[in-house]
């Protein structure tokens, strides 16, 4: 597929990241003999937990409040999230003057939700296993005049996601290293298809592989199947960030040509990335974002000799979890 038949290309990707500049952090890549000793390959992590607001959500976030034209930023914006995308979406409009209301589960971690009022947010909750997360939201925008912020399936929030994989790809470069596997979460897969999209630009042989939790792999199944299925009801995950349904229309359009395939991780094995990434690196990680670490540490991915980046999307971690998987 040519890039003008994808939703987003690399020119979207570089139009973003020089819009997020002046505010988002530059990540950077970090190597430890630890890890890769254990592993048997040279193993760089992108760390976007001390991205702003914790998570790599800001990234597309800023990028698609930024977009909303002068005349349309009076009503606001909504969003719904389970913490990180709220998150991002709270402080983007924070920034940039605007009121955001963000429709949340009930069971989302209590620190998400504290952080998400902190940058001026109104919090609405909802019931995840009743209520419709989407219906709540488009109601709340539609009365108020506000745009709605999705999570995942908008060509900049995308393409503001996919400056992570960007800097990756300069960073790999300025090391005289091309990646040979590049791993990140998906929960919607706005993350995977932008860092898929700015990878295989510069280094098309790369293989691109998304990350998720055991039983919640519906990106794993859906590349499988060629087109997209959810996954089955399966409870819950210590990997909150992850529980979406089903992959995204626009994300999976992206992923179905550019990603390589699926690996899984129990919560027994990302509870050990988590307390792995604290311990031996000095990391904390949330569990949705320590979830392609936990695959390599698990021995899912064929990675001897070779150059692997893993994407550690977030840190926004309930502390009474967190202490609990690393005593």
């Amino acid at each position: 597929m040519t890039e003008q038949l994808l939703p987003v290309g690399p020119a979207d990707i570089d139009a973003a990241a020089r819009v997020i500049a002046p505010y988002a952090i530059r990540t950077p890549l970090l190597s430890f003999p630890v890890l890769n000793e254990r592993v048997g390959a040279k193993v760089f992590l992108k760390p976007e937990m001390l991205q702003r607001t914790g998570s790599f959500k800001f990234r597309g976030a800023f990028n698609k409040v930024f977009s909303i034209p002068q005349d349309k930023r009076a009503g606001g914006v909504v969003a719904f999230s389970s913490g990180n995308h709220a998150q991002g979406v709270a402080a983007a409009a924070k920034i940039l003057d605007m009121q955001a209301t963000i429709v949340m589960p009930a069971d989302a971690p209590l620190s998400k939700r504290e952080r998400t009022k902190s940058y001026g947010a109104e919090v609405v909750l909802y019931d995840r296993d009743r209520d419709d997360r989407e219906a709540i939201s488009r109601g709340i925008a539609e009365k108020r005049g506000a745009t709605l912020v999705k999570p995942y399936d908008d060509p900049f929030v995308i393409a503001g996601q996919g400056t992570a994989g960007r800097e990756i790809a300069e960073d790999m470069a300025g090391l005289g290293l091309a990646p040979d596997i590049v791993v990140a979460p998906a929960s919607g897969g706005g993350l995977i298809a932008g860092v898929a999209t700015a990878v295989k630009a510069r280094y098309p042989q790369a293989q691109i592989v998304v990350a998720e939790p055991e039983a919640f792999d519906d990106h794993g199944i859906s590349l499988t199947a060629g087109h997209r299925e959810p996954h089955p009801p399966a409870g819950r995950t210590i990997c909150d960030a992850l529980m979406a349904l089903m992959p995204g229309e626009m994300t999976f359009a992206i992923n179905s040509k550019l990603l390589a395939r699926g690996v899984t991780a129990s919560d027994k094995e990302v509870g050990a990335a988590v307390a792995f990434a604290y311990r031996e690196l000095k990391l904390v990680v949330e569990p949705g974002g320590a979830v392609g670490l936990a695959a390599l540490l698990a021995g899912r991915l064929d990675v001897a000799g070779k150059n692997v980046v893993i994407v550690l999307s977030g840190g926004n971690v309930d502390a009474d979890l967190f202490a609990e998987l690393v005593a």
